[in-house]
């Protein structure tokens, strides 16, 4: 988890963030520099659960919330990562608009 050092407004209209994580965390971008986005744990206020099926309860879905179903048809692929702090586990999917 990191920490935004600094802001300012570029002339353009873009913000430049001056940012500090730790090392591992930094490590996780894999040398991608490009299509990072920045998001705040503070902002997580929906609630949903985590399913378990099958043998062993072997299998695990992350339901989407109610809130968030509107208008979500999906027949495509989707992407997901997963990131590890201390603490927190973070799942990221990535649906292609396109495909909805």
């Amino acid at each position: 988890m990191g920490d935004i050092i600094s802001s300012r407004l570029r002339d353009d209209g873009k913000v430049v963030f001056e940012v500090a994580v730790n090392y591992d965390e930094a490590k996780q971008l894999k040398g991608h520099m490009d299509k990072v986005f920045l998001f705040s744990e503070n902002n997580s206020q929906l609630e949903t659960n985590l399913s378990q099926r099958g043998k062993n309860e072997a299998t695990k879905y992350f339901l989407v919330p109610r809130q968030l179903r509107y208008n979500l048809t999906f027949n495509g692929k989707v992407q997901c990562q997963k990131i590890e702090t201390g603490s927190k586990i973070i799942f990221i999917y990535t649906l292609d608009k396109s495909k909805i």
